[in-house]
């Protein structure tokens, strides 16, 4: 809506002083100069005879919101020779018809031959009809835009080089969006020689070098480089290895091998990347990205300058720690000599961080005393979130205790045999435990989850990297330096990394090529983001604990008080937290509905009524916004059911399928509805909150999961091992089992013993 868009204006801040280029992407938020340039690839079709208009109006779409929010915008543009080149065909074309249909049959139409066209007078012919169609898609956003075509000789004459300058800042000071073009149909070669010669001479031999010297020349923050490639690669794009760099640095140049020039236009990779670096030294920063791919296209300058990562940032700043992407690559690799060591070996780094955890308690205790006055200070997190973040020696123990436990239960672990088969004759077949690879965990608030999904790690012999909320970083911090300490025991420190650079959560998703399974510990709303975004890599998690305990008829009334206190009350911030008491409708007006009510109410849990519960009251609680809130404070919702049919469809309706609850002393309803609710964890007459790994004698867990393939419930040690399968034969081959071969198969079942497989 071209109203709503105009009304609802972000300002951006005045232009900061330029002279110094954004040394993060998370600073380009800040960018209020933009210059965006469209390559030939990607304002042309792919049969380089006219114009890409579906992404040419998503490009417009995205400088529209920009430059709405109060940015100043500028457009340098390729497709003046595509679009000529197309009307001069169709001229030609039509001019051709005309003749030969009135000179000769029409059996010889189908062998007219089309002239090859010159680019300048193509050019010439499709500048004109280019800036048309520019006007036309701006003018739905009420933008209005203006024409101007330079050449090489306009930045070196001085006069003409103040009006250029004159001409675009008066543009700009009128919310216009200058739409940039060399003046092909009379442009001079580039002047020899004159290449990168410092900051006031650059050559304009392209769109790229135009772009870079129009950035410099009119102090832009920001040149966003669009180009039918994701960024710059390591060597040419496609070939065995290349790999996408995220950030690029002045001096880096020699590490890159460059490939062949674009499909159109003059310019290649090498040329983006010298006028880039010259930009760069001018003040302005880069980014080189993918403006033809249709997943991105319409989001890709956006996302840009959100800081999203996307294509190749250029930065003055290296930082002095290794990227997300080598540190996943030092996990990988010192992973799989975690992997290779004797199970007795990793149960010593557990055992041993367990010890240090003991031993450091003081230096721990102090790192997470500054993180809660950091965030009590801030007042930007919830109690509960205080809650998580809060360890204390008592928690340090538990944890010690737990990890000690899965120390002795991880020698058991990766290599373990599973099956054995004497396929035929001297031909047998094992299915053995490995690891999965590379874990990428996620997590807030919780510092204590970092030890416990270290060790889980450690013993299923997976790299992992951890990412921590900035709430917990001096916690975090000191729980990494002690698990890298244990792990250097036997040379394998690298195999667990944690990212403190600033990479957002949405860019470590995209990172399917380098990570192999992503667990979300935190909030519904986190998991639900990294759910969205990890569009490569599975997700090991749940988005929601809205978990239920159900007081049947038949139920005791200190078993039901009980369970219902310990379910709400002992930890309402966890995940396996009661969210909703469903209560049998002949249980209301008795003693035991009337001594539960009077617990909750002197344990301050503040009640809502669902609809059937508000029903029957004359004076109620409030009644409940939805029956899938997850509270995680002490606050339920009380509904009413008819029967435990009633209670298990309540649950299959509005639950999360994480833990469910049936306090009740009919064995026979127990058992109906601990076989009936589909959820990770059931149980009868005990609290929700043993729903835990270290509760269940996992030792740790790194999550509860409630999908339904993989690991399901508390996730340890068996969630994080995946298999695969041993074939040992003597030259057998799949022919001499067809039919008439000489082999038949047997699939006999082999005992299992353990350790035989190395």
């Amino acid at each position: 809506d071209q109203g709503s868009l105009i009304k609802n204006k972000v300002r951006v801040s005045h232009p900061r002083p330029h002279g110094k280029s954004f040394a993060h992407r998370s600073e380009l938020k800040q960018a209020k100069r933009i210059v965006v340039k469209l390559g030939s690839a990607v304002v042309t079709r792919g049969d380089e005879c006219g114009l890409a208009l579906g992404r040419l109006a998503s490009i417009v779409e995205q400088v529209a919101m920009l430059q709405n929010q109060g940015r100043e915008m500028m457009i340098v543009t390729s497709g003046a020779v595509a679009f000529g080149r197309q009307r001069l065909r169709h001229e030609i074309l039509l001019s051709q018809s005309v003749r030969q249909a009135l000179h000769s049959g029409p059996n010889q139409l189908k062998d007219m031959s089309l002239p090859v066209l010159e680019a300048r007078a193509c050019a010439a012919a499709g500048q004109s009809g280019l800036m048309a169609l520019y006007e036309a898609m701006f003018t739905q956003y009420s933008i209005c835009t203006a024409q101007i075509l330079v050449t090489n000789l306009d930045f070196h004459d001085e006069q003409k080089r103040r009006n250029l300058d004159s001409t675009l800042y008066e543009l700009l000071r009128m919310n216009i969006v200058p739409i940039i073009n060399t003046n092909d149909a009379v442009v001079p070669p580039p002047v020899p020689n004159s290449d990168l010669q410092g900051v006031n001479v650059i050559s304009i031999k392209d769109n790229d070098s135009l772009a870079a010297r129009l950035a410099v020349e009119m102090k832009a923050d920001l040149l966003i480089a669009l180009s039918d490639v994701e960024g710059l690669y390591d060597r040419p794009p496609g070939s065995d290895d290349a790999k996408l760099i995220d950030i690029f640095y002045p001096g880096d140049q020699q590490s890159i091998t460059y490939g062949s020039k674009s499909r159109v236009g003059i310019g290649g990779m090498e040329a983006k990347v010298k006028s880039a670096l010259w930009a760069l030294q001018g003040g302005t920063s880069v980014v080189i990205a993918n403006g033809t791919d249709p997943k991105v296209t319409g989001h890709v300058i956006t996302d840009i300058v959100e800081g999203k990562k996307v294509g190749t940032f250029f930065s003055e700043v290296k930082p002095a720690g290794p990227t997300v992407e080598q540190q996943t690559e030092m996990a990988r690799h010192a992973g799989r000599t975690l992997a290779s060591l004797l199970p007795e070996q990793r149960g010593e780094i557990i055992y041993a961080l367990a010890e240090l955890l003991t031993e450091k308690k003081d230096e721990i205790l102090s790192a997470n005393r500054k993180d809660m006055e950091l965030a009590t200070a801030s007042g930007t997190l919830s109690q509960a979130m205080i809650h998580r973040l809060s360890l204390s020696t008592a928690k340090l123990n538990s944890l010690a205790i737990g990890l000690r436990q899965l120390a002795v239960s991880s020698k058991d672990s990766v290599g373990r045999v599973l099956r054995r088969t004497r396929v035929a004759n001297n031909l047998e077949l094992e299915q053995i435990t490995v690891p999965i690879g590379v874990l990428l965990v996620i997590f807030e608030s919780r510092p204590d989850c970092l030890p416990q999904v270290s060790a889980l790690a450690i013993a299923s012999g997976n790299a992992l990297l951890l990412k921590g909320g900035k709430e917990a970083s001096h916690t975090n911090k000191i729980l990494h330096q002690l698990t890298q300490e244990a792990l250097s025991i036997h040379g394998v420190s690298d195999a667990i990394q944690l990212v403190s650079t600033r990479e957002e959560v949405e860019d470590l998703c995209r990172l399917e090529k380098l990570i192999d399974l992503i667990i979300p510990r935190g909030s519904s709303q986190l998991v639900r983001e990294i759910q969205r975004a990890a569009k490569g890599i599975p997700v090991l998690g749940h988005s929601e604990g809205v978990c239920h305990v159900y007081i049947d008829s038949e139920a005791s009334i200190d078993k039901a008080v009980d369970v219902v206190r310990d379910s709400k009350c002992d930890y309402p911030a966890a995940c396996n937290a009661m969210e909703t008491l469903l209560i049998h409708r002949d249980l209301l007006r008795t003693a035991m509905f009337d001594q539960i009510i009077d617990m909750l109410r002197t344990e301050h849990v503040k009640i809502h009524a669902g609809p059937q519960f508000a029903s029957y009251l004359t004076f109620s609680p409030s009644e409940v916004k939805s029956l899938r809130t997850e509270y995680g404070e002490l606050e339920c919702c009380i509904e009413v059911v008819d029967s435990i049919q009633d209670a298990v469809d309540h649950i299959h309706k509005y639950g999360s399928s994480h833990t469910d609850v049936i306090v009740t002393e009919n064995e026979e309803t127990a058992q109906q509805f601990l076989q009936q609710v589909d959820s990770a964890c059931v149980f009868w007459n005990a609290s929700s909150r043993f729903a835990d790994g270290y509760r269940f004698g996992l030792g740790a867990e790194v999550g509860i999961s409630t999908a339904r393939i993989h690991a399901r419930g508390p996730v340890g040690l068996e969630g994080l091992l995946t298999t695969k399968w041993i074939l040992r034969g003597e030259g057998h081959t799949a022919a001499d089992f067809s039919e008439g071969g000489s082999m038949k198969y047997l699939h006999e079942n082999m005992p299992v013993h353990q350790g035989s497989f190395s």
